[in-house]
């Protein structure tokens, strides 16, 4: 299994812990998207408890990837994804983002 794979699997499998069965060439896009980031540690992970690292999603991955500049809804789709992943202690960010792109109904962004 490539390193790649491996990263898809694990985050499946998170998916998976918090209740999201995962459609898994949108999770393979969403991993590719993310570029060598999703091998490194540190840049792997989402802390909901991080203003900055939440600031840091919205700015780069939901307003400049996917396009979506309404406050409302960003504010509720980072609040309802962590929700989600309250009881997981490293959040993976393939998972993260494939959890956000769902709430806010972006998966034509990566077909």
């Amino acid at each position: 299994m490539s390193k790649f794979d491996d990263v898809v699997a694990k985050a499946a499998d998170q998916l998976k812990k918090v209740g999201v069965k995962a459609d898994d060439a949108l999770l393979r896009a969403i991993a590719k998207s993310q570029g060598p980031s999703i091998y490194l540690r540190d840049a792997s992970l989402v802390s909901c408890g991080d203003d900055v690292e939440l600031k840091r999603v919205e700015d780069n991955f939901i307003v400049k990837k996917l396009g979506v500049t309404d406050e409302g809804a960003i504010k509720k789709a980072l609040e309802s994804t962590c929700a989600k992943f309250k009881d997981v202690r490293q959040k993976m960010r393939v998972a993260f983002y494939y959890v956000l792109v769902k709430e806010l109904k972006k998966e034509s962004y990566f077909a």
